[in-house]
């Protein structure tokens, strides 16, 4: 049952975390310092995550998962741009390497992980095929646009665009997110709500009649606020850190492109919790949702944001994926559609998304 009172430590965590921050933006910490930053940046996602389950139980799903989805990915984006116009050359694959990160840990990662929980519960995760193949297909299509096709276009050399086709590319992507939104809240929004083993939807998502009483909307404006003080927290506390991270990565003699998996993952802590805490309610639809929105929100809101901040941006903007990667999102398109198309998946289809999850990750740090 979610509690409409804010508790104190979900106040106070991220007033703090983003206090941490202010005094840490730009400078080089110590080794204990980034410790208690990385400790602070945990705590965060658990208080993100207990504020965008207040709001979603105020206004509702799919606006629920909507609003963690939207709320992180915008943060996300602002991190991107802001990294690759101060940083220069070695951020040219910055966009791509981190949105196609996020494609596989949301797609591969929060989904097996909701499958896996949701089969566990009730040993078959039941959600709606309808609205769950709508995303997938939506997903597929904006990762293909912007991060497939790059590498194939000959107007420009190497996996970019041209000045127009980026633009196309930008455009096509927020327009289909943006329609992908209102078909999600308006005339079909019934087919992103949890669904019972028989494949109704559940009474108190359809009717918004509940055991738990929803907060008020004080508390529900206040949780908003706090939900986006958490998110700056989180991000920016994992920009922070990033350096460290980057000084054990090349110590590692891994690539620097697994610096931006290694961000990825923290940014996404809040989506990957919320999730697994939804399938462990045997309300795997939300995770779904959030899984799959998280992805399409990635791409739909990244590409229009550095096709208008390349305009300040020097030197080329890659987007296209290598031979590897393409590999790997083609498995995961597949692999997906044959988990969506029956609305049923057990632990074998879970397990089968967190090893693509794996192997991406492996493939990252030895390419």
């Amino acid at each position: 049952m979610i509690r409409s009172r804010l508790t104190d430590w979900t106040t106070v965590v991220p007033l703090l975390a983003v206090l941490l921050l202010v005094f840490t933006w730009g400078r080089e910490l110590p080794g204990p310092l980034i410790f208690v930053v990385a400790a602070l940046l945990a705590v965060a996602v658990l208080a993100a995550v207990h504020h965008a389950e207040v709001v979603a139980h105020k206004v509702g799903e799919p606006y629920g998962s909507l609003v963690l989805a939207v709320a992180v990915t915008v943060i996300e984006v602002g991190l991107i741009v802001t990294l690759m116009i101060s940083g220069g050359d070695k951020t040219q694959a910055l966009a791509r390497d981190t949105v196609f990160a996020a494609v596989m840990i949301t797609c591969n990662g929060i989904l097996g992980l909701s499958l896996l929980l949701g089969a566990l519960r009730r040993q078959v995760a039941v959600f709606n095929p309808e609205g769950t193949g709508g995303a997938l297909a939506t997903v597929a299509t904006l990762a293909t646009l912007s991060m497939v096709v790059p590498t194939f276009t000959t107007s420009r050399p190497g996996p970019e665009f041209s000045p127009a086709q980026l633009a196309f590319a930008a455009v096509a992507s927020l327009a289909l997110y943006l329609l992908f939104v209102m078909v999600q809240t308006g005339r079909h929004r019934d087919y992103f709500l949890p669904v019972t083993q028989e494949g109704s939807i559940m009474a108190e998502d359809r009717d918004g009649d509940g055991h738990a009483e929803p907060p008020s909307t004080r508390t529900a404006l206040a949780s908003l606020a706090l939900l986006v003080v958490a998110l700056v927290a989180v991000v920016g506390d994992a920009k922070t850190i990033s350096p460290a991270i980057e000084s054990a990565v090349q110590a590692a003699n891994l690539p620097q492109a697994f610096v931006g998996v290694v961000i990825a993952l923290l940014v996404l802590a809040p989506e990957t919790l919320a999730a697994a805490r939804a399938a462990r309610r045997d309300r795997v639809q939300i995770s779904l949702n959030l899984a799959l929105g998280s992805a399409m929100a990635s791409i739909g809101l990244t590409i229009p944001a550095i096709a208008i901040a390349s305009i300040w941006l020097d030197g080329p903007l890659l987007l296209g994926l290598g031979g590897t990667q393409m590999t790997l999102l083609a498995l995961t398109a597949v692999t997906a559609v044959l988990t969506v198309v029956p609305g049923r998946a057990t632990v074998l289809q879970g397990g089968v998304h967190l090893v693509l999850l794996a192997a991406f990750v492996f493939l990252a740090a030895s390419p």
